[in-house]
């Protein structure tokens, strides 16, 4: 439901009477919570606002938010819980349990099907057809998404756990949960019924039974073959297969599952893991946040990378004192530290790859007007990144062009400087053009002033050398004021035409990245 983004309509403090009203309905439709917890639930004093909106699909959702985060949501008079709540009562409803690989299709707007549930010692819970339930991940009792029971228990068990088990509203990571602190799930161990094998070798064999319904963006019912098709290829011992070089940049598929692999941990690490999620299980971290950072197109696979393992990876980002990982309970490994001021490579974009990022972000959320191919109408998303505040109820639709230079317009610039047989050197804001100017001294005499060489890897000292014997005239280098760290070279007299065939024949520099250039003599005159 929350899958994509929502529109809120309003947003107002709620009033005594509704408070009460609220506490009433909680206490009726969650008959295990306790008087005092309803109270914690529904506090009589602190701020509680109501927040009506509409989900993408046109459903009008009223939602209920304490201390910033949503509480609680209300559909067609139903009263559902969000994954705050459910980490502070996580006994408040019956709780399935399926894999970490699972979360990431729940986020994106599947349902749950019965191949992907893991079924403990004790046995599934007893539900009806029709049920709120919650989902956990295998080793962490926090549940991660509530959706209604589409079977009985025994018709789920009649049906030998094959079809639709549960229709999934709301997980966490979906734009509900984003409306708040966006606050990872806490560590909440397993009670030891449902303590089972969560072993990497289990967690494969297991997903190749699995079959997910993609009931939000339209994708269908995918069936058990089509499950299997999308898994990794595997040998009988557990290695990847096929290996041979790809096609893009000469290294084999496993050194760019390797790739792949650092790239989702360290942005994982930066972008979704907080201090106060530690002691995070292992299990987890794969599952809740590694997975979820796989770019779009790609699938992040362990057993096709050279580590086979996590816990082998982990071991060797430990070793390069990036995290900390111990065996808290038996079995049971959690990433108990991060060094967040461990050195970690930047990423940059181009403009063309920014272009094409809201291009197809348009066109997969049929954003394109269909009277008017030129404009692109603005859902929340793009409302939010683009537009000021005065704007948000009176700017509805963009031209293609405003579109991209606003979005440009907000991103940070940087630039890229490569020298020849050196690493190319980012940095963050635009390049100043090497700036040519004339100026004049004593007696009327001219003298030529350059700056900011130093920006294209060039040595002032070095250039003025250069110019002093091929201009016969006298050069000097000194600091530019107000400028840190930076010098200017000064020719006596007009030098710019030997200067312009300096930088443009033998530097080869770009001419768009030089001013000053039309201020050179004419033929004939000096």
């Amino acid at each position: 439901m929350f899958a994509k983004a929502f529109r809120v309509k309003s947003n107002t403090a709620i009033k005594g009477s509704d408070r009460r009203k609220l506490r009433a309905d909680v206490t009726a439709a969650f008959t295990t919570l306790g008087t005092d917890q309803v109270s914690e639930l529904i506090p009589g004093k602190e701020e509680l606002n109501i927040v009506k909106l509409y989900s993408h699909k046109g459903d009008t959702v009223t939602v209920y938010a304490s201390g910033g985060n949503p509480i609680l949501f209300e559909l067609e008079k139903n009263l559902y819980p969000t994954v705050y709540t459910l980490w502070s009562y996580p006994d408040l409803l019956p709780t399935f349990t399926t894999w970490p690989l699972v979360l990431e299709k729940l986020v994106g707007g599947a349902d749950l099907m019965l191949p992907g549930l893991v079924v403990p010692p004790a046995g599934l819970p007893q539900v009806q057809k029709g049920d709120l339930c919650a989902i956990a991940l295998v080793g962490n009792r926090a549940p991660v998404a509530i959706g209604v029971a589409a079977l009985s228990t025994t018709e789920m068990l009649a049906a030998g756990l094959k079809g639709r088990g549960f229709l999934v509203l709301h997980t966490y990571q979906d734009h509900l949960w984003q409306s708040g602190d966006k606050s990872s799930p806490p560590s909440i161990a397993p009670s030891v019924q449902d303590t089972t094998d969560v072993s990497e070798e289990k967690v494969q064999e297991d997903m190749k039974g699995l079959a997910l319904q993609g009931a939000e963006d339209g994708k269908g019912e995918a069936n058990q073959a089509d499950g299997e098709k999308s898994l990794p290829e595997t040998s009988e011992d557990g290695s990847a297969q096929d290996l041979s070089p790809g096609p893009t940049d000469g290294k084999s598929k496993q050194e760019q599952m390797d790739d792949l692999l650092q790239q989702c941990f360290l942005q994982a690490l930066k972008c979704r893991v907080k201090k106060a999620d530690l002691p995070l299980l292992t299990s987890t971290f794969l599952g809740s946040h590694m997975f979820s950072c796989c770019p779009e197109g790609q699938q992040l696979d362990i057993k096709k990378s050279s580590y086979k393992k996590l816990s082998k990876f982990l071991q060797h980002m430990q070793q390069e004192e990036i995290v900390q990982v111990k065996e808290l309970s038996r079995g049971v490994e959690s990433i108990v530290a991060v060094d967040w001021k461990h050195p970690r490579k930047g990423s940059t974009l181009e403009a063309s790859e920014v272009r094409a990022s809201v291009i197809d972000y348009a066109k997969k959320n049929d954003l394109v007007d269909a009277n008017n191919k030129n404009l692109v109408k603005l859902d929340p998303i793009l409302c939010d990144c683009i537009l000021e505040k005065n704007e948000q109820h009176t700017v509805m639709k963009l031209p293609w062009d405003r579109l991209l230079s606003r979005c440009l317009e907000k991103l940070q610039p940087a630039h890229q400087v490569t020298f020849a047989g050196q690493e190319p050197i980012v940095k963050k804001g635009k390049i100043c053009p090497i700036d040519i100017t004339l100026g004049q001294r004593a007696y009327n005499k001219k003298v030529t002033v350059v700056r900011n060489l130093e920006a294209y890897g060039l040595d002032p000292f070095s250039v003025a050398t250069i110019l002093q014997q091929r201009c016969q005239a006298s050069t000097t280098v000194t600091p530019v004021s107000q400028a840190k760290d930076s010098l200017q070279v000064q020719i006596q007299g007009n030098q710019i035409h030997h200067l312009g065939q300096l930088l443009l024949e033998e530097y080869r520099l770009p001419r768009r990245y030089i001013q000053g250039l039309e201020k050179a003599p004419k033929p004939g005159k000096k």
